[in-house]
């Protein structure tokens, strides 16, 4: 795995190097039709001009790149990812390497941003995260030949390493033990439900509610604290609302604690709530919430030493990290007598 150079776009055009030079720099030496089958080649293989390379050949830019396709405003109040980063951070810097990370608006926009820092020679690698569903991202990188570690799970993952936790463990513990302390109708608010992790999620919901006799709702989101509320309202306000909601992120699970406290139910004695990735904001409110909590940090540290053994040329493989665990709070009780 390697960057694209002047040999690679000279062989697939079928032309020396000294042609593909004259062509790039804009040059006479060339026929027109000639630079523009150059151009679209080298366009098309995601070749660069690196000033790295022009001082040392082969030089390693010591960077990891992370390309963000979610809104800023998100990104800035979700602890989720302040989380991840830092773990990756840790242990990047540990290495002595950097993070390169940018927002952008869509999988085209990022797909170009890593293909442009490949190019140029600015990263060594990158970590892939908010695996989708038949996700473009894979083949791209694939086909860039950029190591690349995938946050998610394998089978959307293609021929790149992945890190990742069973999520559909995690589902089935919380559905049991809401099930043991007596609720029969719970509702989910996910993610977006192209996210493979929300389609696996979804899955194991419903497989899990079918199996322990308990009825069953899931309302999707894009994760934001609005969007659970409005999702939350929409629950409770149905003619025979769930007795305990399970949210696919803190920053929604405290969103519908507000909005229940909004609507005169008390928690837990009306309803019991559960947050998925335990954080300092899902025990700072009151009550505290139970939560599925796993180690942030560290699964952002395993992304990153595989990445960095992935960039020194060693093999490696998918990564199957703890599974989060169910942490109960006062934020869970029984549901009241005939309330199911």
């Amino acid at each position: 795995m390697r960057r694209p150079t002047i040999a690679d776009v000279a062989r697939q055009a079928g032309v020396s190097k000294g042609a593909v030079s004259y062509a790039l720099n804009g040059q006479p030496g060339v026929s027109e039709s000639t630079r523009a089958r150059i151009l679209a080649i080298a366009e098309e293989i995601g070749w660069r001009p690196s000033s790295a390379a022009r001082t040392l050949n082969d030089a390693r830019a010591h960077t990891v790149g992370l390309a963000l396709c979610r809104p800023a405003r998100v990104l800035g109040v979700e602890p989720f990812f302040m989380e991840l980063v830092s773990g990756i951070e840790a242990e990047l810097s540990a290495r002595s390497y950097a993070l390169m990370l940018q927002v952008v608006a869509d999988h085209g926009r990022e797909i170009e941003v890593y293909r442009r820092w490949w190019g140029e020679g600015r990263i060594d690698g990158a970590i892939l995260v908010d695996l989708h569903v038949d996700d473009p991202r894979v083949a791209g990188l694939e086909a860039l030949g950029l190591p690349t570690v995938v946050l998610g799970h394998p089978s959307g993952a293609g021929t790149l390493p992945a890190v990742w936790s069973d999520d559909g463990r995690a589902v089935h513990e919380t559905v049991e033990y809401l099930v043991a302390l007596g609720h029969r109708r719970i509702a989910r608010v996910g993610g977006l439900p192209r996210l493979v992790h929300t389609a696996l999620r979804d899955r194991a919901f419903t497989g899990a509610c079918a199996g322990l006799g308990a009825e069953q709702v899931t309302a999707h989101t894009d994760y934001t604290g609005e969007e659970g509320a409005r999702a939350t309202r929409r629950l409770l306000s149905s003619p025979v609302r769930p007795t305990a909601i399970v949210y696919d992120n803190d920053i929604m699970a405290v969103a519908g604690l507000s909005v229940s406290r909004e609507m005169g139910l008390d928690v837990p004695r009306d309803l019991s709530i559960v947050a998925w990735d335990d954080s300092p904001l899902s025990q700072v409110v009151r009550p505290p919430l139970t939560a599925l909590s796993r180690d942030i940090p560290a699964y952002g540290g395993h992304a990153a030493r595989r990445l960095l053994a992935l960039i020194a040329g060693d093999q490696v493989t998918a990564f199957e990290d703890r599974a989060a665990r169910l942490t109960p709070r006062d934020s869970t009780a029984p549901p009241l007598a005939g309330a199911g």
